[in-house]
């Protein structure tokens, strides 16, 4: 990330934090990039230039830096013979050792740890854990795992199990009770998995790990609206603004938006007025609903009802706050805007408003026009 702009940590040190959004924007995590910058500063400002070399050191003295992070740290960068347990890891350590507990519960990821510290190469630490998140990541993926290419199967007690499966599936008798199913799970072990979580023979090694119960994402929606001057001197322009420095994608930009009302009528009244907070009164408005926009966050689903107001070139407007700017075309698609602001771009494009002269009886009781999204 941004090595060609910033090839030193004095140099992303230095940065703002405007350009580490802008640079980062459309992948997604945006706290990694603020993070990111934060720990370069730390090095730079108080660690004298002098980066961590332990992972002890790394995670106790770097904002932002977990366990995992500083073991992939200290192991690939400083040789030191750290584990590192990401979600790769966490699946073939599960099946290596056919865990099949909640590898999210505290006594699970305690273990793999444990696992994982014993396991690394301490000669070659680094590429040894590169070389686990990539069997993770390629061979045993979550489902239709690559077993027959796999170089640690003959020590795979998952694929031992598969087997004694299907060899106890080929020897029985019709009626009769494999001795394993007899015995009873008294689920007394608690790296196994439950007695309420038989075996699936459909599934093979993909019985482990356990698969996580996700909360489903939390649902929102708000209405948003792209306002734009389009005969502004020199070139069009739109009005963005934005976020808070702290919560979902802090201190990027987006288009003015409000929180959806019950009724369309009370959401483009609360609309128009979120836009006049802006820019100040807008004395010919008429709003048009122009579709939506519906994106998932790591754990929220949040829908865009988007909405298009074009100015003529008698509005006079203004943008006062310094967290509010008018960009041109451009400068948005340059600009450190979100995946989500792309898509919503997207849809006004699809269908842009003309421009609008109505009374000023707009601003309380909006006139709405609605189009397809397509």
């Amino acid at each position: 990330f941004g090595l060609q702009t910033w090839p030193t940590l004095r140099d992303l040190a230095s940065a703002s934090l405007e350009e580490v959004n802008q640079l980062w924007a459309g992948l997604g995590y945006y706290s990694r990039g603020r993070w990111l910058q934060t720990g370069a500063r730390k090095v730079v400002e108080e660690l004298g230039g002098h980066m961590p070399r332990t992972a002890e050191t790394l995670q106790r003295l770097l904002p932002g830096v977990g366990r995992y992070t500083a073991g992939a740290i200290a192991s690939i960068a400083f040789g030191q013979a750290a584990g590192v347990v990401d979600g790769n890891v966490v699946r073939v350590l599960c099946r290596v050792r056919a865990i099949g507990a909640d590898p999210r519960s505290t006594l699970v990821s305690q273990q793999l740890w444990s696992l994982a510290q014993q396991l690394v190469d301490p000669a070659r630490p680094g590429d040894f854990n590169q070389a686990a998140m990539e069997l993770g990541a390629t061979v045993c993926t979550p489902q239709h795992p690559l077993c027959s290419q796999c170089p640690v199967q003959s020590l795979c007690r998952a694929h031992q199990r598969v087997e004694r499966e299907q060899l106890s599936a080929s020897q029985s008798l019709p009626g009769t009770c494999d001795i394993e199913a007899c015995a009873p799970n008294t689920g007394q072990c608690q790296l196994c998995a439950p007695p309420t979580e038989p075996w699936d023979k459909t599934l093979g090694v993909a019985n482990f790990p356990r698969k996580a119960n996700r909360k489903p994402p939390r649902e929102e929606s708000s209405a948003i609206c792209v306002l734009e001057q389009p005969r502004a001197f020199g070139g069009a322009r739109l009005l963005l603004v934005q976020r808070p420095n702290s919560g979902l994608l802090a201190g990027l930009w987006e288009f003015p938006s409000v929180a959806a009302e019950p009724s369309e009528q009370l959401q483009c009244t609360a609309l128009l007025q979120e836009l006049q907070n802006w820019v100040g009164p807008l004395p010919a408005t008429r709003l048009q609903h122009l579709g939506e926009v519906v994106h998932s966050f790591s754990h929220i689903k949040l829908t865009y009802h988007v909405y298009g107001l074009a100015l003529d070139e008698q509005t006079p407007v203004t943008v006062l706050p310094a967290d509010a700017r008018w960009l041109t075309r451009e400068e948005f698609h340059a600009a450190a805007v979100s995946t989500a602001m792309k898509k919503v771009f997207r849809v006004y494009e699809g269908q842009r408003p003309g421009t609008c002269k109505v009374s000023l009886l707009a601003l309380t009781q909006p006139q709405i026009h609605r189009f397809s999204a397509s």
